[in-house]
């Protein structure tokens, strides 16, 4: 799964040339720990030239209440079409998620590691989102691991190659959007155990980066 992320990339032109945007309509700020319910930055299909944003933790639409949003914070891309909640969104409401690096605990160790692209730049996630009343929210769509992060946890979120964003946007077919739905090329990536800090949400500065390599616990792999 994937449960913690950063985007500590910040710089509005940065993210307009990155991502071919035109506007931002968000108050953009580094973030070094976001977390489930919180507001994220998002590129949402039906305005694709737009930075905006949405709260981590899937409501459909049809929902009654908001109670089981926490739950829906990342979707299976195995059972994707089979989830009356994920079904629809994954056919119509697909999403970028922005970021530049997530999080996860080692499955023996319980460590915490920083995962990122190899030149440390911005991504994006494959989401996929819904609108409930006013309120917009998002998942994250994972899949199997990758060769670095079998060493750290069973799954991965799904990163989308910089050439296929414009793609899960456009109106392609739910087959074709099945295809993008792999693990990304682990030799474009890297991880390094860092601080505990992590642990909790409450800590969200440049402190729960620092990597633990002066320790000799914390190599990059």
């Amino acid at each position: 799964m994937c449960g913690r992320f950063s985007l500590t990339i910040a710089e509005s032109q940065t993210i307009l040339h990155r991502f071919g945007l035109k506007k931002i309509a968000v108050d953009l700020k580094p973030r070094y720990n976001i977390a489930p319910s919180q507001q994220i930055a998002v590129i949402l299909n039906e305005s694709s030239d737009i930075l905006t944003e949405a709260r981590w933790g899937l409501i459909p639409h049809w929902a009654k209440d908001e109670k089981s949003s926490y739950t829906m914070i990342n979707a299976r891309a195995e059972s994707i079409q089979e989830k009356p909640a994920y079904k629809e969104p994954f056919q119509h409401k697909r999403c970028l998620i922005v970021a530049d690096s997530f999080y996860e605990w080692n499955k023996n160790s319980k460590k915490p590691y920083r995962i990122m692209l190899q030149d440390e730049s911005l991504f994006s996630f494959a989401g996929i989102w819904d609108r409930r009343n006013t309120v917009t929210t998002c998942s994250i769509i994972t899949t199997t691991p990758n060769e670095l992060m079998k060493n750290i946890h069973v799954r991965m979120p799904v990163i989308l190659p910089q050439e296929n964003e414009k793609k899960w946007l456009s109106n392609i077919t739910p087959e074709e959007a099945l295809g993008m739905l792999k693990p990304y090329d682990a030799h474009h990536m890297k991880a390094y155990e860092i601080s505990p800090l992590i642990n909790s949400v409450k800590n969200e500065s440049p402190e729960v980066l620092k990597t633990l390599a002066k320790s000799g616990l914390g190599e990059f792999i």
